[in-house]
């Protein structure tokens, strides 16, 4: 399942370095994206972060969560989808 990174502060960070790290580091497999520019952070029209969105293959929007927490609602909801 991809990933999309949106940086908190309009300053873009040195992310290609930091995802090559961080990959490694933490063992990741999946493709991670960055939003420096804010599209999809706009097309999805995210106002507020961290924003947390469970997209399908359609690109519908399945699950949204706004905030800190939720951890076990969206793990969830991401074992339901999994299976559809």
């Amino acid at each position: 399942m991809p990933c999309q990174e949106t940086a908190q502060q309009a300053a873009p960070l040195q992310m290609p370095n930091l995802k090559r790290r961080g990959k490694r580091r933490f063992g990741i497999l999946y493709p991670i994206a960055i939003d420096n520019s804010f599209t999809v952070w706009d097309s999805y029209k995210t106002r507020y972060w961290p924003t947390l969105l469970l997209i399908d293959k359609g690109g519908v929007v399945r699950y949204a969560h706004v905030g800190e927490g939720a951890y076990d609602l969206t793990e969830q909801t991401i074992v339901r989808l999994l299976v559809e």
